[in-house]
């Protein structure tokens, strides 16, 4: 056992792409929860402002009952990748999908909509380091 634990830090101290997978799987757990939680709060902004009218429109209740729903999505999201960290980028890469189109539909919302991009990205980036560094995986 004390070989698997040496390993284990060796591997943390020496291996960029090791490294690289604990930030971002770290990251895309910890954010979605945080926003995910925060969706029924509105502490960091008024979340139904984000919501486009024409999503609005196709979802049944209120736009802030829409975030509560979005919020349970997201906090989902995020223990996903806790577990399942393959999977779980690829869930967040295609949630952040839907986030994107919907920001595009948004006047004034573009810049929001390509750091959203670029957290796409690092979410397809965690998939792939998970075939590799996930746990149960071996190297």
């Amino acid at each position: 056992m004390a070989t698997d634990v040496s390993g284990i830090r060796s591997a943390l101290r020496s291996d960029p792409s090791h490294q690289a997978f604990l930030l971002l799987r770290t990251v895309f757990t910890v954010a979605p929860v945080l926003f995910g939680l925060d969706k029924f709060f509105n502490v960091m902004v008024e979340w139904p402002v984000y919501l486009a009218g024409w999503i609005d429109g196709l979802l049944p209740g209120t736009a802030q009952q829409a975030m509560y729903g979005i919020g349970v999505v997201e906090i989902v999201a995020g223990l996903v990748v806790a577990v399942a960290p393959r999977f779980g980028g690829l869930l967040v890469a295609a949630w952040l999908t839907g986030i994107i189109v919907n920001l595009l539909t948004l006047p004034g919302y573009y810049d929001v909509a390509l750091r959203d991009f670029g957290l796409l990205v690092a979410a397809l980036a965690l998939a792939r380091l998970a075939v590799k560094h996930a746990p149960g995986k071996t190297a």
